[in-house]
């Protein structure tokens, strides 16, 4: 296989995956035409069945704020993660797998989506119906992705997108892992700036 592709390993509920959404729209932008750009949810609280606790309520915050002045993106901190909040990143991980079954091509956008909800407009996104309307927002159909959202495949599928991601070593969030003929080898963990990332890329790219 001579294609190579870029996967980008991320949560939707992954601070830092949000302050990451404007290097890998750069990313998509720049190389898209050089290589394919997947994105597999990588699982960061997958399962978590306890509400939110105020101390550690307040250690995430503290991340938001760190995420916010090192890449500007939006944040909502007033009110978030109300009181019995389940911080579980199974439901929103699903839901990008679900986009991915119904509509590849709207994936990206979609994850932007749910990302946006959650961080600035504060919306539950670990909420099935939320997500419905987040995915009629990009241009899939409510109905069409509940159904799938529900669905053994979607479950299966990202339980399956998370085991992918533990097995090539990714435990942190946002990742970089390419693929070429030779096989698979990370590029990046954690946050950089497109800049950063360029030289990497066109490295990659040329060899």
């Amino acid at each position: 296989m001579n294609e190579k592709i870029l996967w980008y390993i991320a949560d939707p509920m992954c601070s830092w995956c949000w302050g990451f959404m404007p290097v890998i729209e750069a990313i998509r932008h720049e190389y898209g035409g050089r290589l394919k750009v997947e994105l597999l949810p990588g699982g960061l609280r997958p399962g978590t069945k306890d509400p939110i606790q105020s101390k550690q309520r307040e250690e995430i915050r503290h991340h938001w704020r760190a995420v916010q002045r090192m890449t500007g993106q939006p944040f909502t901190f007033e009110g978030a993660m109300p009181e019995g909040f389940v911080y579980d990143t199974e439901p929103a991980s699903r839901g990008v797998v679900a986009m991915s079954i119904i509509n590849p091509k709207i994936v990206f956008p979609f994850l932007k989506a749910v990302q946006f909800a959650f961080y600035v407009e504060q919306q539950d996104v670990t909420n099935a119906v939320v997500l419905a309307q987040l995915a009629t927002s990009v241009g899939a159909d409510a109905e069409r992705f509940l159904e799938v959202f529900e669905s053994d495949t979607a479950r299966h599928r990202t339980a399956d997108n998370f085991n992918k991601a533990r097995g090539w070593g990714v435990h942190s969030f946002p990742a970089i892992v390419i693929q070429n003929a030779a096989g698979f080898s990370p590029l990046a963990t954690g946050y950089h700036s497109f800049k950063e990332l360029r030289p990497q890329l066109d490295e990659w790219l040329e060899t």
